[in-house]
């Protein structure tokens, strides 16, 4: 008798892929199991932390957004319409959901059942290769070239200012120089080994070169039951062919190969074939591993800290994460876009922790800034902390006592960061300071002083301070400050003549021969510094410019010349070739910073290449185009 509703469901899903490439007959045996999901706008099908299903979708009718939540705000971070697919977060991992999945108008899916599908996916080498792609290249279709979207995998934390997998291209920690035993072996002393060294498995190899493996599994559905006696050599009860792969394998590519070959151990080679050395073996255990320390979990992790030391070691890990990121060649904007959310996350608990160590709530609302790097989404390494805080105006008789309580608030603040370790600012520009702590109203008259009457000192605060993030605590102060920066600038030539020579006080970063301009003397002698030389210029030049033409709320030096490039299109050349070579300028010094544990402010020039470099000078080159462009802009040549 036919099934006229499964055929139905055939005749629509066998259009799309990966349904695509399986037979009729294939896809109606999987519709008959498929189940009629109903959602009316608004309605839930998942949400963040939720248990993984049993099932996976494909939107019939309607459309499905998909959501992550910033500040308790949900922000849309795509859209799945008729003939996509999502949830498919279970076949690839297995903590909890990193997303909502909301309907956004009235909408019907198609609940597969995951394990009627998983054979499939094994069998047919077109439906894995789609779930291959689509996992690597992160999005739900990567054979449709108009309407390319991200596959809800939601292996990562995402956000409005990430599009890139970073979890894709982490190496997977695995154990190295694993035991083994030969075929030979007995299984009654290759068990015992295993219940010794606390092991779940152990590679089987003939001249050092695997041939099989034992597992737990093994032990149990062959020895405990009867099937073979205890005494028989290990190459009875093994599981052969071993799979292997190579060193350094990712975490995702490690999901994949245990998916495709459908097993829970994969044995590490030299060349990652089988017949090359054994250097390790990584189980699923690695993978729940890895999975704690991806960008998403590092990120829930900190903002669910309630100790320091939490913190701290979240803030360790964020270096490994930043190191394999650059050796495989990840952009360093969407790195400083992940350890920015992070960074902002640690800096949010370290602000609940130290109230709650206050013993008192805060007496009146306040709100915290990060300044400087942070505040511009560009602190990859462990530079020093800046920041400030502004509470909102009270009366003449409680302002000490509440002014003493923000003040001892961010004491702890600092020290906390201190430890998970942000050094203090040498220059005191920290919210402990008296001088960085102050009402609204305080705020208020110090940016308008600063702004009105630039001198030096006004300038220095002032580039400081426009480079700063909301972190904490009630956003409409921030507005009110912002609102004031805004009216005292606009249209004051004279303050932007002043930021102007400010951001032409270092020169190009090369001499008349194209010789790099090094430190003359110090504890740095003959060392460049990428920081004052290279990297300031394009930073102060891309604050006073967007200042200047009115753009709001964005902070960031590359964001700031990608802006520039698309209002400014007489200029976007060179605009383009800043934002490069910001990025490029950024990857140098982080990767100095952790190679040598420091700021990465100086360069050895005798530990690079000739080919890095020729990099940096070609990464100078913008620097005298767009300071001539400010020079004309606010006409510096004429000024003193």
């Amino acid at each position: 008798m036919k099934n006229s509703i499964a055929e139905r469901i055939t005749d629509f899903i066998i259009k799309y892929p990966p349904f695509s490439f399986l037979t009729f007959e294939d896809v109606l045996k999987i519709a008959i199991e498929i189940k009629v999901i109903y959602l009316e706008k608004n309605q839930t099908l998942f949400k963040i932390n939720d248990t993984p299903h049993d099932y996976f979708y494909i939107v019939k009718d309607g459309a499905v957004g998909l959501l992550v939540t910033s500040d308790m705000e949900e922000s849309l971070i795509d859209k799945c319409d008729e003939g996509d697919v999502l949830g498919l977060r279970p076949f690839f991992a297995k903590n909890n959901y990193l997303m909502i999945a909301k309907a956004r108008e009235e909408s019907i899916l198609y609940a597969i059942p995951i394990e009627v599908f998983k054979p499939y996916i094994i069998q047919n080498q077109d439906v894995l290769q789609f779930l291959l792609e689509s996992f690597a290249s992160n999005t739900r279709n990567p054979y449709d070239k108009l309407n390319k979207g991200k596959l809800i995998s939601e292996n990562i934390v995402y956000t409005e200012r990430q599009s890139i997998d970073i979890q894709y291209y982490q190496p997977i920690k695995y154990t190295h120089n694993p035991i083994t035993a030969s075929g030979q072996d007995i299984v009654k002393f290759v068990a015992k080994t295993m219940s010794l060294s606390k092991i779940g498995s152990v590679i089987i190899h003939e001249n050092h070169l695997p041939i099989g493996i034992v597992t737990d599994k093994d032990l149990r559905s062959k020895i405990a039951t009867g099937l073979f006696s205890i005494e028989v050599p290990v190459s009875k009860i093994m599981s052969s062919p071993v799979i292997t792969v190579a060193e350094n394998i990712s975490v995702a590519e490690t999901q994949l190969m245990m998916l495709k070959h459908n097993v829970g151990h994969l044995c590490v080679t030299v060349d990652g074939t089988p017949f090359s050395k054994i250097t390790g073996i990584i189980s699923e255990n690695d993978v729940i591993v890895a999975q704690a320390n991806n960008p998403g979990m590092l990120l829930k992790q900190a903002k669910r800290a309630t100790q320091p030391n939490e913190l701290k070691e979240i803030r360790e890990r964020i270096d490994d994460l930043i190191e394999n990121s650059l050796e495989k060649n990840i952009p360093v904007q969407h790195v400083s876009n992940i350890v920015s959310e992070i960074n902002r996350a640690i800096c949010y608990s370290a602000i609940k922790i130290s109230i709650e160590k206050m013993g008192e709530q805060p007496p009146v609302d306040f709100a915290w800034f990060n300044m400087g790097s942070q505040g511009r989404n560009e602190q990859l390494l462990r530079t020093d902390q800046d920041n400030a805080l502004v509470f909102a105006d009270v009366s003449d008789e409680i302002y000490e006592w509440v002014k003493n309580y923000f003040i001892e608030l961010s004491r702890n603040v600092n020290e906390i960061l201190k430890y998970v370790g942000y050094e203090f600012c040498p220059a005191q520009m920290m919210a402990s300071n008296p001088l960085w702590c102050k009402s609204l109203s305080e705020w208020k008259n110090q940016f308008t002083q600063w702004i009105q009457n630039p001198g030096d000192k006004g300038i220095l605060m002032s580039t400081i301070f426009f480079d700063y993030e909301f972190v904490y605590g009630q956003k409409s102060l921030e507005i009110e400050i912002a609102d004031t920066i805004y009216s005292n600038i606009n249209n004051n030539q004279i303050f932007f003549a002043y930021l102007g020579a400010d951001a032409l006080k270092n020169p190009p970063p090369l001499g008349f021969f194209r010789q790099f301009l090094v430190e003359n003397d110090g504890e740095h002698k003959d060392e460049f510094d990428i920081k004052a030389r290279a990297l300031l210029p394009l930073i102060d030049a891309a604050r006073l410019l967007v200042l200047s033409s009115g753009i709001k709320n964005i902070q960031n030096t590359y964001l700031r010349f990608k802006k520039l490039s698309e209002i400014e299109p007489q200029n976007s050349e060179v605009f383009d070739a800043c934002a490069e070579a910001f990025s490029l300028l950024s990857r140098f010094r982080t990767q100095e910073g952790l190679l040598n544990k420091s700021n990465g402010k100086y360069l050895k020039l005798n530990d690079l290449s000739k080919s890095d470099k020729v990099k940096l000078k070609n990464a100078f080159t913008p620097i005298q185009e767009l300071q001539d462009v400010i020079k004309n802009r606010f006409q510096l040549t004429y000024f003193t």
